[in-house]
């Protein structure tokens, strides 16, 4: 059975990993593998640049 991790967990540890943590050190005191915490920062990513996308679009409109 995989463990769920709330979206909140996921987002704490993504920002840590943006000001400079490491994968590896993340993984090692939180308990998720590297690899969950690269799916989260790339989803993160995707993200962040569809609202960026739709952030320009509202601007040219108004």
């Amino acid at each position: 059975m995989s463990i769920r991790y709330s979206q909140d967990f996921k987002d704490s540890l993504v920002k840590l990993h943006q000001e400079g943590r490491s994968l590896k050190s993340l993984a090692e005191e939180f308990g998720p593998s590297k690899d969950s915490i690269a799916i989260w920062v790339k989803q993160l990513e995707k993200r962040l640049a569809i609202l960026e996308e739709e952030n320009e679009i509202l601007s040219r409109v108004a």
